[in-house]
């Protein structure tokens, strides 16, 4: 889209911004994503984007047709209604209804900067397609109206200068008695917020049947928010409605304000879960192979689409929900903040910067960092070298990993899972290198039974591969492992996960520890559904499975204990209250008798998850968040890893983040620790 002036001095930053939109817009829909054969013929270029750019283009390009085509169809009864898209751009609005029928008696508008829209007009004259369709009535040269059809008209104006664009409007013909629909997508948020506010009071004012239809961003200060805020900002393209405008209630709030008498908003996850049939849900995201949940939900919480109307009998409501789903409004009562520490590190030793990895404490102080997705060697790969951090005199330092058997690869793995069987002795399960591999299998990791705090400089760590009965149980991903005990004897619980085959599983084996043969345990009662990318802990024997992504892509609140019985098992759920606000990629331990989940995502975007604390016995659960005002970057806590020392109650965060949309990639570049020890004994 074409955007209005933004505050800095390169309007042209805020144009392109358009051009990308237009490109990766057109490679969505070459995907299959939305049916839209104009985008390639006014993108000018192609360009085949990441899935996750997909998704996002595809749920915005949603939103904006369900809220236009909702508007046609209560207005159907009018003899005229007309459309402005301010901002347009290269945007195939227009095209797109024209071409299946839907502007019977409709006039649509199209306004940007004067530049844009010369390039768009002579776009449309050389293409027979696009010229086709709107017709030409001669009209182009005549002041701002640099093209002219029988039912569209193209401007050339700046939005910020509002007399201007009245002014050019009414040349083109704009009548504001008849049903009038605008659009804004991604524009005002570019202008200053007295301009953009007077655009917003100028059409609820000046037009008697009115209708606006807004899509933004959110949430500046969270994580997730400040990348984008950056990533703008880098681009000379500030957006600047967040500071005062940064959060649903607030736009709802500014548009009541500013005359209209209706207003409705959503972020972009409620609207996919609640305006998006089920079906058209599982077409899309079955439609390339997909791993990147975290970004795309974070992606979603912060965007919003907001409609508001004046005038219209009867009221435009396009974003009532065809289904509904729990929420909790306002902010999440919490019990108070845990303060962040950053873990001292020597100078110069990198490794930790990664996501989709796993941390095990493989003695008393010795953390073992295996795979994952990060910076190495001063580029983005999938990680080859192992980590190890050792607290040695209150400090954590970072140790030397050998490698033995370096012709045996370890498949730069990620969302696997390692679970230490032994004092010298972890075993490696599952994990994938791209979302379309299968996944791969199991590997013995062996390590020192002598390593130890108190020699923090090497640890060497053998690879051994192992092809047991049980291999084609751990072909998978995003899984848990976690140890049990049933008469007497351990094995290795393994639950849930995804493959390439199927994007949720709800099954699980029991892996005897000695020869990693599969047990067959029973077990009794209704077990948790399918999920991925939830958490694990050992308790009294059996294991606690907390949250984790369901089969519909929604984050589940759910907390199951398989407890252990004379003949087997049996899954019982355990009762939280106030309800566990649903989520996914968190770190989860157990601590006397006490649930710790860490980070993770929920669809509550109003913060983001700290640590809660489930009382097992009680079912209590209290939400902390976690202060990291101190730090100099965005803590994210999902895709990351924990290790709790139950001696010092100290929580160890490591790695983290992810590709945060289009605006760069985020990894935390550093470990740092939560002191649990006020929290834990509150409770």
């Amino acid at each position: 889209m074409g955007r209005g002036r933004p505050c800095g001095p390169r309007p042209g930053a805020v144009q392109g911004t358009g051009g990308s939109s237009a490109v990766s817009k057109s490679s969505a829909a070459a995907r299959g994503y939305f049916q839209d054969r104009f985008l390639r013929l006014l993108a000018g270029r192609r360009r085949r984007r990441a899935p996750l750019i997909h998704r996002g283009y595809y749920i915005r390009a949603r939103a904006v047709d369900h809220c236009v085509r909702d508007f046609l169809l209560k207005t159907q009864s009018h003899l005229r209604t007309q459309i402005v898209s301010l901002g347009a751009g290269f945007d195939s609005l227009y095209f797109r209804l024209k071409d299946i029928g839907l502007l019977h008696h409709t006039v649509v508008y199209e306004v940007d900067f004067p530049n844009v829209a010369c390039q768009k007009a002579a776009l449309i004259k050389r293409t027979k397609e696009l010229s086709a369709l709107v017709g030409d009535t001669g009209g182009e040269g005549l002041g701002v109206i640099t093209f002219s059809g029988e039912d569209y008209k193209l401007l050339g104006v700046d939005l910020s200068d509002l007399s201007e664009l009245e002014r050019a409007l009414e040349e083109a013909g704009l009548d504001k008695d008849i049903p009038t629909l605008f659009i804004a997508e991604v524009v005002l948020t570019y202008m200053e917020n007295s301009r953009s506010d007077d655009v917003i009071w100028w059409a609820a004012e000046r037009f008697s049947r009115v209708c606006f239809l807004l899509y933004e961003q959110m949430h500046p200060e969270d994580p997730f928010g400040r990348v984008m805020q950056q990533h703008f900002s880098q681009m000379n393209s500030t957006l600047n409605s967040l500071a005062q405008y940064p959060d649903c209630k607030a736009q709802q709030r500014r548009f009541f304000e500013k005359g209209w008498t209706e207003c409705s908003v959503m972020d972009m996850n409620e609207f996919f879960t609640c305006c998006t049939p089920e079906d058209e849900q599982k077409r899309v995201q079955a439609l390339e192979p997909f791993d990147e949940y975290e970004e795309w939900h974070l992606k979603c919480s912060h965007y919003f689409v907001l409609t508001a109307s004046k005038g219209m009998e009867p009221s435009w409501t396009p974003l009532l929900p065809n289904m509904t789903v729990p929420r909790r409004d306002g902010p999440i009562g919490t019990a108070g903040s845990i303060p962040v520490a950053a873990c001292p590190m020597r100078s110069g030793i990198s490794g930790l910067r990664r996501y989709g990895h796993h941390s095990v404490l493989i003695k008393p102080n010795v953390i073992l960092t295996t795979g994952g997705f990060g910076e190495e060697d001063g580029h983005h790969c999938r990680m080859r070298n192992f980590h190890v951090l050792i607290k040695h005199a209150g400090c954590w330092k970072a140790g030397c990993v050998r490698k033995e058997n370096p012709d045996k690869r370890w498949d730069e793995r990620l969302y696997h899972t390692v679970s230490c069987l032994s004092n010298g002795l972890a075993l490696v399960v599952g994990g994938r290198t791209s979302p379309s591999s299968p996944g791969l299998g199991m590997l013995w990791l062996k390590f020192p039974e002598t390593c130890s705090a108190s020699e923090p400089e090497d640890v060497t760590v053998e690879l051994v591969s192992v092809q047991p009965a049980a291999e084609p149980a751990a072909l998978r991903w995003r899984h848990s492992t976690t140890e049990v005990t049933f008469k007497g004897e351990k094995y290795l619980f393994l639950y849930g996960g995804r493959s390439a085959a199927e994007p949720v599983l709800g099954d699980w084996c029991f892996l005897h520890t000695r020869d990693l043969s599969c047990a067959g345990i029973p077990v009794e009662g209704p077990g948790p559904e399918s999920r991925h990318s939830h958490s694990a802990c050992s308790w009294k024997g059996g294991a606690l499975i907390a949250g984790g992504l369901g089969a519909a892509e929604q984050p589940l609140g759910s907390v199951f204990f398989l407890r252990e019985l004379e003949g087997g098992f049996r899954w019982q759920t355990v009762e939280t209250h106030p309800p566990l606000i649903p989520r996914y990629s968190h770190t989860a331990h157990v601590h006397d008798g006490k649930l710790l989940l860490v980070g993770g995502v929920w669809f509550h975007s109003s913060c983001v998850p700290g640590v809660t604390v489930v009382d097992l016995i009680t079912g209590l659960c209290v939400d902390y968040t976690i202060n990291a005002e101190h730090l100099e970057w965005p803590l994210m806590l999902h895709n990351h890893s924990s290790v709790f020392l139950p001696n010092e109650k100290e929580l160890v965060l490591i790695g983290g983040g992810g590709n945060c949309f289009s605006f760069g990639t985020h990894l935390n570049p550093e470990p740092v620790s939560l002191s649990l020890s006020s929290i834990l004994a509150s409770h």
